[in-house]
């Protein structure tokens, strides 16, 4: 049987892959010009063409033979200026031959371009044999309707605690990663697509919606180096057979990085809504991009708006973080995490604030964890994930998930103000409280926040490291969890003993405010008296 279905399946890929190409083929004849009339970085104008239209892929054939496709940017009667995806080096005005397809651009998509490798422009650069397009689609993708728009529920699992239990992603949400350099944001990116999977909740481990879940990633204006990790990573861990793969190299035509997310969102789009199946978009590095964007927009002379980026940058990255989202009659999604690297950290430049305006939320990469030595260094303060209420709670995760991610960011950041105190006043003006929410600080970053690079923690885990944090607290200052919450854990096991402190030693019951324990006085550092300025930590007990 396995041999007679052999051939009938590759017939019915032949058949399938003639449909899609002549499905929109057209018999008008093609014009071609040796009009060229300059040449300014990226953008060919070509002159004396008739009926040009705009976004209409103009194929280049140089003196060698060699030939390049393009896209027509902006028509002006019978002037054409055509941006060049492999760029513009070598051609010659006098002897390029272009020639009018009369077609936009589109992509050829399959289920086969999981577990394949494509350069910017979307060709097969891993050797393999070319995929049989089950169709041809548009890559600047349809605009969804409004209405037909199904909210994001449901959780996205990254395997990492400090996004899964404090940001949780919901299916069809779109959320970047901000990033600076010398930060390890292709690290997180890569243990985001070996991790990356849905929540299989203990009541039903096999559900049968389970497997279907893939991964686009698409790289731009990265280094060999870095290329060379991301496919070594994906195939030695096996997680490259769920994964299409889009590589831009920073020696490709700059040009290029404009059409790469798009030709991977076209990937994704096919697979949600015609393979039905769950797909996380990992978009690196969106900050390239945007710098791309600006030197179209420098060669076309445009008046430049801030930082020098073109005025429309705002709906040119709506055009493609919008493309995520989950469409009604459809069991599939498309769920985006852009990384971009902010330069010099700095989170008021236009490209993170123009995302930031358009995403639902961020997940910020802090530096001064980075340099601790901690790993993945998440800062939660700053991080927000404006969807997480949707895709948490009974059914999806834990019914006490929303109550701890509050309980731990409420206490993390009384800790981080009491480590700000500390450096005024000094530890030993600190109340026990104080130092029970110091404690609490240390520990979240090493045990929660820190992980290993290969180290896969269900959401599950994650919360259960979360409830022994807790366990630092007295049960009384747990004031963001219910009552009930509290109860149903204290019953599974001994959370809330009173004071187990690495400081309970330091104090000394007996008095109205807590006493220090004798120290040796240092001549070189002035005793605080008292704490003139309002605040919540320095209270009497």
């Amino acid at each position: 049987m396995a041999t007679s279905s052999a051939p009938v399946d590759v017939n019915q890929s032949i058949t399938d892959h003639r449909t899609a190409t002549i499905r929109n083929y057209t018999t008008q004849p093609r014009l071609t010009y040796k009009t060229v009339t300059g040449v300014n970085g990226p953008l060919v104008i070509l002159g004396d063409v008739k009926y040009p239209q705009y976004a209409e892929i103009v194929q280049l054939t140089l003196q060698d033979g060699t030939k390049r496709s393009g896209q027509v940017l902006e028509v002006t009667k019978n002037k054409a200026v055509v941006q060049v995806f492999e760029g513009t080096s070598g051609i010659d005005a006098k002897n390029t031959i272009c020639e009018f397809t009369g077609d936009i651009l589109r992509s050829p998509v399959s289920e086969d371009m999981l577990g394949r490798i494509f350069n910017g422009s979307g060709k097969p650069i891993d050797k393999g044999p070319p995929v049989l397009a089950e169709d041809y689609l548009d890559i600047n993708g349809q605009p969804i309707n409004p209405w037909s728009r199904i909210y994001p529920e449901e959780m996205i699992q990254t395997g990492i605690s400090a996004i899964d239990v404090m940001n949780s992603i919901a299916r069809g949400q779109k959320i970047p990663i901000f990033s600076a350099a010398g930060l390890p944001h292709n690290e997180i990116a890569a243990q985001i697509v070996r991790q990356g999977g849905l929540v299989k909740l203990p009541e039903r481990p096999h559900h049968e919606g389970d497997d279907n879940f893939a991964i686009v990633f698409a790289a731009m204006g990265v280094n060999m180096e870095t290329a060379r990790f991301f496919k070594q990573d994906f195939e030695e861990n096996g997680s490259m057979e769920n994964v299409c793969l889009f590589l831009n190299l920073a020696n490709d035509p700059t040009i290029e990085r404009i059409i790469t997310p798009r030709l991977a969102l076209t990937a994704a789009e096919f697979l949600a809504y015609q393979c039905q199946k769950h797909v996380l978009v990992v978009l690196t590095d969106m900050s390239s991009y945007a710098e791309a964007l600006r030197e179209v927009s420098a060669a076309r002379e445009e008046v430049p708006g801030r930082r020098g980026f073109p005025g429309y940058m705002y709906t040119d990255l709506a055009t493609i973080y919008e493309r995520a989202g989950r469409v009604e009659g459809r069991d599939g999604s498309i769920t985006q995490i852009p990384i971009l690297t902010m330069p010099n950290d700095d989170i008021t430049h236009p490209i993170p604030d123009l995302t930031g305006y358009i995403t639902e939320g961020q997940i910020y990469v802090d530096r001064q964890l980075h340099n601790r030595q901690i790993y993945p260094p998440i800062n939660v303060l700053p991080s927000l994930s404006r969807l997480m209420k949707s895709a948490i709670g009974e059914g999806m995760t834990r019914e006490d998930h929303s109550d701890v991610s509050n309980q731990l960011y409420a206490c993390y950041a009384i800790g981080k103000d009491v480590q700000a105190m500390k450096a005024v006043v000094g530890e030993e003006a600190l109340s026990p409280d104080d130092l029970l929410y110091l404690e609490f600080l240390i520990k979240f970053e090493k045990n929660f926040i820190s992980q290993g690079n290969y180290e896969n923690r269900t959401v599950f885990d994650s919360l259960d490291i979360g409830w022994q944090l807790l366990r630092i607290f007295p049960r009384e200052m747990l004031k963001r969890i219910p009552a009930k919450t509290l109860d149903k854990m204290s019953q599974k096991q001994q959370v809330f003993p009173r004071l187990r402190s690495i400081y309970a030693e330091h104090y000394i019951k007996g008095s109205n405010r807590a006493k220090r324990t004798p120290r040796v006085n240092r001549p070189d550092r002035p005793r605080v008296i008292a704490w003139a300025g309002p605040t919540a930590f320095m209270r009497d007990r």
